[in-house]
């Protein structure tokens, strides 16, 4: 949230305890490592450690964790006793990944859990836990603090637990070995939310949302083809692709021109070669790209291909439409989507 004066009206409301904003921000507190709702009991923090987030979600992937004493995620309506029993378990264990072999084994329909979490807060339990488990790197990459000193905020005890936390998203501390490649992650707020990137000192390998599904496994993915490991960092590569995100957004850029590498199937490569010489500003559908690769059946598979891009706006997937004119899906969502569309028909 950019919104200077947006920033001071919340910041007023959390100090006042204004009761009419709980559920329309969270506040992340840098000093604790917690997100709050607007009333939360506890001291106020200065202005300078806030952060400010319209949803739960967004608070969680930043790496804040939700505060004991306002229970942040009790609004806007009180939590079922099976809600309060899930987070309790996603706080025991915030690096799980969940299966719905875990739920029948506690008791719990994994629907019943999906369905509850959807309707207090707009995300299901997967997504909680998903949010709440890359929450654990994203404090790292966020802030560019070390790993460890980040384990405290984060709110494990054990520096061993913490670390098998985060090396199961990130990869592992890298070693004295020299066939180790080092990979460097940054946070970068956009119009559209937070995206991360990861880099080396050449190319850029990923771009993506921090709240895009699959996330997760597009990094490990990443780390294991490698043979990497990733950490908090920049680079010159990082830091060109913020600035050009930056005058993009802004209206000033039509062009990126970090360097990238991607790696994919001869097959992908060259759909994310032709959405490259998609111009801004226009669109195209499936089943022109599949003629323009010579494969006019390959409609169901150039979708695949778009949904494996894992250099978000770059190239750029979302200028990919259905023959109807309807958008068709997109790994950042739909709304993204059609934000992007018609952000770059303005830059023309």
């Amino acid at each position: 949230m950019k919104d200077e004066s947006m920033k001071k009206e919340y910041y007023h409301a959390l100090v006042e305890r204004n009761s009419t904003y709980d559920g329309i921000f969270f506040a992340g507190i840098k000093t604790t490592g917690v997100f709050c709702h607007a009333t939360c009991p506890a001291r106020k923090p200065h202005y300078e450690n806030c952060l400010f987030y319209e949803t739960a979600e967004e608070a969680l992937l930043a790496g804040f964790r939700p505060c004991k004493r306002c229970n942040p995620l009790s609004f806007p309506q009180k939590q079922s006793p099976l809600i309060q029993k899930m987070v309790a378990l996603v706080e025991e264990n915030p690096e799980k990944r969940w299966k719905d072999s875990d739920f029948n084994e506690l008791g719990i329909h994994a629907a019943t859990a999906r369905r509850q979490f959807k309707k207090n807060y707009n995300m299901t339990f997967v997504q909680y836990a998903r949010a709440r488990r890359m929450g654990i790197a994203m404090k790292s990459i966020r802030t560019g603090e070390k790993v460890i000193n980040t384990q405290i905020d984060i709110g494990y005890i054990s520096s061993s637990g913490f670390h098998d936390a985060f090396s199961k998203i990130m990869g592992r501390t890298p070693n004295r070995s020299k066939q180790i490649k080092m990979l460097y992650a940054d946070w970068i707020d956009t119009p559209l939310g937070p995206m991360v990137s990861i880099v080396d000192e050449n190319f850029l390998y990923l771009l993506e949302f921090a709240d895009r599904r699959g996330l997760e496994r597009e990094i490990e993915r990443l780390r294991n083809r490698l043979n990497a490991s990733i950490i908090p960092g920049k680079t010159d590569r990082s830091d060109q692709i913020r600035n050009e995100l930056n005058d993009y957004f802004n209206k000033g850029l039509n062009t990126f021109k970090t360097p990238i590498m991607f790696f994919g199937s001869d097959f992908q490569k060259s759909v994310w070669e032709q959405l490259l010489k998609i111009r801004m500003g226009e669109t195209a559908t499936y089943k022109d790209l599949a003629g323009l690769i010579g494969n006019p059946k390959a409609v169901r598979a150039i979708g695949n291909a778009n949904g494996a891009n894992q250099l978000a706006i770059i190239i750029p997937c979302h200028r990919v439409i259905q023959s109807d004119g309807a958008l068709g899906g997109y790994g950042g969502g739909l709304e993204r989507k059609k934000w992007l569309l018609e952000h770059e028909k303005s830059i023309q």
